[in-house]
């Protein structure tokens, strides 16, 4: 009985790993690299990380916007298709930005509810690549 257990635990994770992938997989990633916009840039002269984010469709309604790792977390709703959010930030120590993911929630009339993940970079990089997910 005793092993029956963590065989079973490891046959469950790998079949919702594999249906989240298979999900995530099903999105059209061009479509929806079309459709939002999406940049968090630190702008080091300011002391704060501007979020920005474009429905370039206008058919979205409501935004979540979460920036993870602040103590407290960043949480904040928008209505519209789009909003551009300063917070005040001060950079990461050795750890760097990916300490900090921002995700958004995205409730889109056509699409339905996307969820789209990006890091924060500096003025002087380039813009990080951004990872959307179906709900």
């Amino acid at each position: 009985m005793g092993k029956i257990i963590p065989i079973i635990s490891v046959i469950v994770i790998t079949v919702l790993a594999g249906l989240f992938f298979y999900d995530s997989g099903s999105v059209d990633k061009e479509l929806l690299n079309r459709t939002f916009s999406v940049d968090a840039v630190y702008l080091d002269s300011e002391g704060v990380v501007e979020i920005s984010f474009v429905d370039n469709t206008q058919k979205t309604d409501n935004i979540i916007l979460e920036v993870l790792g602040l103590q407290p977390s960043f949480q904040k709703t928008y209505s519209g298709s789009s909003f551009t959010e300063r917070i005040p930030f001060i950079p990461p120590d050795k750890y760097g930005w990916e300490i900090h993911p921002v995700i958004i929630l995205a409730e889109n009339q056509d699409l339905g509810l996307i969820e789209i993940k990006t890091e924060i970079h500096e003025e002087n990089e380039p813009e990080k690549p951004v990872i959307f997910s179906k709900q």
